[in-house]
C-alpha cells in the first residue's frame, strides 16, 4: 500500500512539474503586419512586399503560362489548386486558407503572427521571438530559407544576392 502510494504521489509531482504544451500561433494576415510595418522609419517592410512578386505569387497561378508550366511540370490539376504549387506560391494555404490570396507574406517567412503582433512584444526582438517570430540571423539562414521554393523553380537559376536585395526589409536602427 505504501509502495502505491508513493508511485501514485511520483507520479502527480511528475505531472505537476512536467513542461507546458507548446504554444499554439494562429496567423493573422499581412494587413495587421502593415500596421506598423508601412513607414519608413519602420524600414517600409509592407510596401516592400507589396510591390514584390512575392504578394502577387498567388495570383501568378490563374495566368494561362502557369497552366502550361503545369502541365510541363506533370501537374495534372489547376495550379491555383494544385499543392505542388500552392506550397511555394501560396505557404500559408494549408494552415491558413483565408490567407491563400497573399501569396508569399510575411507570415510564410516569420511565422504565425497572434502573439508577437503586439507592438510591447514587436519592441523587444527576444520577447516577439518568444512568442513566434521567426528570425534568421545570418544571411546563410536566410538563402536556406528561400531555396525550398526558389533553388529550381522552373528551371530558373536563382540568384539569391539580387533577389534578397529587392526584397531586403530590415528595421533602421534609431
Amino acid at each position: 500500500m505504501k509502495k502505491a502510494l508513493a508511485l501514485t504521489a511520483l507520479a502527480v509531482c511528475g505531472l505537476l512539474v512536467s513542461p507546458a504544451p507548446a504554444q499554439e500561433f494562429s496567423y493573422v494576415g499581412a494587413q495587421k503586419c502593415q500596421v506598423c510595418h508601412r513607414t519608413e522609419r519602420q524600414g517600409r517592410q509592407y510596401p516592400i512586399w507589396e510591390e514584390s512578386k512575392h504578394s502577387k505569387s498567388f495570383d501568378a497561378l490563374s495566368k494561362p503560362e502557369a497552366a502550361g508550366m503545369a502541365i510541363d511540370a506533370g501537374v495534372a490539376t489547376p495550379p491555383a489548386e494544385s499543392p505542388a504549387c500552392l506550397k511555394c506560391h501560396a505557404p500559408l494555404c494549408a494552415k491558413a486558407p483565408e490567407l491563400k490570396a497573399e501569396g508569399v507574406s510575411c507570415e510564410a517567412c516569420h511565422g504565425p503572427g497572434s502573439e508577437y503582433k503586439k507592438l510591447s512584444l514587436m519592441k523587444n526582438r527576444d520577447a516577439a521571438a518568444k512568442n513566434g517570430l521567426l528570425l534568421y540571423g545570418t544571411p546563410g539562414k536566410i538563402k536556406a530559407l528561400c531555396l525550398k521554393c526558389h533553388e529550381s523553380a522552373h528551371g530558373t537559376v536563382f540568384d539569391f544576392d539580387a533577389a534578397w536585395g529587392k526584397i531586403r526589409h530590415s528595421t533602421p536602427k534609431g
